[in-house]
């Protein structure tokens, strides 16, 4: 009997080891399995992957996003995909997440992600598109129809244009002119055409002839929505713009009254014995969401750049450092978080009823709700802690890791619940940060362009 026991035990352990899974898998492809909600975790004798290598992978498998789920017609950015429903939406085309969408190619092409030709094919197809598409005082709305450019409206006074979303549009269109301006025929007549679409821009008519940008002109509802751009938050690039257009530029005091609300803007709030800087529009003790340090700064070069109010470098790397202190202190104390769990801002996230929803995460919005694009579009103000939740994010990509780069949000405290779904606006800067954090690619295009440059000399910027 104790012979059968002892080889019942033999076999019931070689069964054991043969069935351990090494979480090795297809890249881009979710190993979630659907039976059991969490997995065992993985072998310790796992091969090792350097920052470069995951820098690579995590590059690569987000472009994705921005090439092979593109709206089909336009080649512009969804609003959002998800592989499990990947129909919904299909035609809604992000105006700002397709500007993060150029940028995108332009990465893909000097990674070798595609060829410089394919490039140039589909930003023809793009900007095509964007030239025939509905525009209001030249700018862009919110949302377009891929199949037709006809708007969409966002809500129900919002079917005109957006002018923020048309900022974040023509930081790619500047990128891209740069890129292309030396080129061959094709290439010069993409730059060209860039050129003149975000020149076309009536930033100026978006004051009202006041000293302040608005955010939206509908021509049903004119500026009903009434949604004045004062900072601090994510659309300092808007002004910049405004001041770097040739035809249709703003005076200096829209930027210091309106932006910088007469110097209002600086706080001396401190949080983790960091110092805020900037007063968070209704966040003004921790900080706001993290896209906030994120989108304005994909072409525009954060570091040490400053006005006469405050140093914007330091008030990204400040912002980070805040959302990730609170992260680690963790008052909630929700499961997962720490050095390599962290990363609070606008996302997907989880109802209370485990549906998927959308929430603006941030202290004081703290939902136990992970975003991965807070921690890794931060990689240039916190380069090893972002490099140490990236590294947590791969480890566990079997749950983490789908078909266009990592999903959008997930939540250990709820048994490790991920939302399998993309967003254009959390992926675009995952790519673009991390070639700026290896590169400056994009930061160098854009703040070598004349215009920009005369732009940030006409609001008082240097760079200290």
């Amino acid at each position: 009997m104790k012979k059968l026991l002892f080889i019942i035990l033999i076999v019931f352990a070689i069964g054991a080891c043969s069935s351990k899974n090494d979480g090795q898998g297809p890249v881009g492809e979710s190993q979630l399995p659907d039976d059991k909600p969490m997995d065992p975790p993985p072998a310790e004798d796992e091969p090792a992957i350097s920052d470069e290598e995951l820098l690579d992978l995590t590059q690569r498998e987000t472009f994705k996003y921005f090439w092979d789920f593109a709206q089909t017609d336009s080649g512009g950015a969804r609003e959002r995909y998800h592989p499990d429903d990947p129909s919904r939406d299909e035609n809604v085309v992000t105006s700002g997440g397709t500007g993060f969408g150029l940028m995108a190619i332009l990465v893909g092409i000097e990674r070798g992600f595609i060829t410089r030709e394919q490039g140039v094919e589909r930003l023809a197809l793009i900007l095509t598109f964007l030239e025939n598409a509905d525009r209001f005082h030249g700018a862009w709305p919110h949302w377009l129809n891929g199949t037709n450019g006809d708007v969409i409206p966002f809500s129900n006074t919002d079917n005109g244009g957006d002018l923020v979303e048309t900022a974040f549009l023509v930081q790619g269109l500047i990128c891209l002119k740069e890129y292309m301006k030396d080129g061959n025929a094709p290439e010069k007549e993409l730059a060209d055409k860039a050129d003149t679409l975000w020149k076309g821009v009536e930033w100026s008519w978006y004051t009202q002839n006041q000293e302040v940008l608005y955010w939206h002109w509908s021509p049903d509802f004119g500026f009903d929505i009434n949604l004045q751009l004062k900072g601090y938050n994510e659309v300092l690039i808007t002004y910049i713009l405004a001041a770097s257009s040739p035809d249709y530029g703003i005076v200096k005091e829209v930027y210091s009254q309106g932006w910088a609300s007469g110097g209002a803007i600086k706080s001396a709030n401190t949080k983790y014995n960091v110092p805020l800087l900037v007063r968070h529009a209704g966040s003004p003790e921790f900080g706001g969401p993290l896209f906030w340090a994120h989108y304005s700064y994909l072409g525009l070069r954060p570091t040490g750049l400053a006005d006469e109010f405050v140093n914007y470098g330091q008030v990204n790397i400040n912002h980070a450092r805040i959302n990730l202190s609170y992260c680690l202190e963790n008052p909630n104390g929700f499961e997962g978080y720490g050095k390599d769990c962290w990363g609070l801002t606008a996302s997907y996230t989880r109802n209370g009823d485990g549906s998927i929803g959308y929430s603006a995460h941030k202290p004081g919005n703290d939902t136990g709700v992970v975003s991965p694009t807070a921690a890794i579009s931060s990689i240039a103000y916190t380069p090893t802690e972002s490099l140490d939740a990236l590294h947590y994010f791969y480890k566990n990509r079997d749950k983490l890791l789908g078909p266009a780069g990592f999903y959008d949000a997930f939540s250990p405290e709820y048994n490790f619940w991920v939302a399998e779904a993309y967003l254009a606006i959390d992926q675009g800067p995952e790519i673009i940060m991390i070639e700026n954090f290896r590169t400056g690619l994009l930061w160098n295009l854009f703040m070598q362009n004349e215009e920009v440059q005369a732009g940030l000399g006409l609001l008082g910027f240097s760079y200290l």
